[in-house]
């Protein structure tokens, strides 16, 4: 298939996966075909080991206008199935591996949920987070409403959703719902020297933590306890912590440098 007419284009730069969601002329909102490819795209990411990271964004200037309408009022799209994948795709799955959204324009509406799916958002000064489905009644069904008040708090994700009001640049890197800002045009190259910079650490420890970080979300205090621990004890069984003590013993890593794998 030429690559003009791929609703997703996937590439690699390294241990590095780039998809794009390719339909710049709806501002790459999101039809039934399109999240399908999402979802096995990152299917597909999570089964490569020679993959460490992935990094989300939109062809054209945009991340994500949410999902296509025109599908939904045509009547096209099928019910959601619960049991399957998130209207949007990728949204209800929890990788072993951290993917990077590199944000330009809108991430709004279903567009904001795939953003907030993504553990850290890279976004340029004028891009646009918000619940913009608001003023059509379409819910957020792709864990928006979880997954926004866990981000920024309460007060922060209540605000967006019950006005549906765009936030962009310094409010929305106060509001925690961005961790890096960045030039305009200039996010998937921040991203991306992120995603390498990431997938240098040792990738056992920084996938154990990761999932713990995740996990705690529903568990008591204790259970918590416990289930970081077992996931530190594999690390620590591994040799890979073993590993990184020599090297720092060794003279890698002193005073906060990198401390670059062999």
């Amino acid at each position: 298939m030429p690559e003009e007419t791929k609703t997703v284009l996937v590439e690699r730069d390294g241990d590095v996966l780039i998809v794009t969601i390719n339909r710049p002329r709806v501002r790459n909102a999101v039809n039934a075909a399109t999240a399908q490819t999402l979802a096995e795209s990152f299917q597909q990411f999570e089964r490569d080991d020679s993959l460490n990271v992935a990094i989300l964004t939109g062809a054209g200037g945009a991340f994500c206008a949410g999902a296509d309408l025109r599908e939904i009022s045509a009547g096209t799209r099928k019910l959601v199935n619960a049991e399957a994948q998130g209207p949007m795709g990728p949204t209800w799955m929890l990788l072993s591996k951290p993917v990077i959204a590199a944000v330009e324009g809108h991430a709004v509406a279903g567009g904001l949920e795939l953003a907030l799916w993504c553990d850290l958002r890279v976004a340029a000064h004028d891009a646009v987070f918000g619940v913009f489905n608001r003023r059509f009644g379409v819910p957020l069904i792709d864990l928006g409403t979880v997954r926004l008040p866990r981000l920024i708090g309460q007060s922060h994700a209540l605000d967006l959703i019950i006005t549906g009001r765009g936030v962009s640049g310094e409010e929305a890197l106060q509001m925690g719902l961005v961790n890096r800002l960045v030039e305009p045009g200039r996010a998937l190259e921040h991203a991306l020297l992120l995603a390498h910079a990431i997938g240098e650490f040792p990738q056992r420890c920084l996938r154990a933590d990761r999932l713990s970080a995740y996990e705690q979300w529903s568990m008591p205090w204790d259970e918590g306890r416990r289930n970081e621990l077992r996931h530190g004890l594999e690390v620590l069984a591994s040799g890979e912590a073993a590993t990184g003590a020599t090297r720092f013993a060794e003279g890698a890593g002193r005073h906060g440098a990198r401390a670059e794998k062999e």
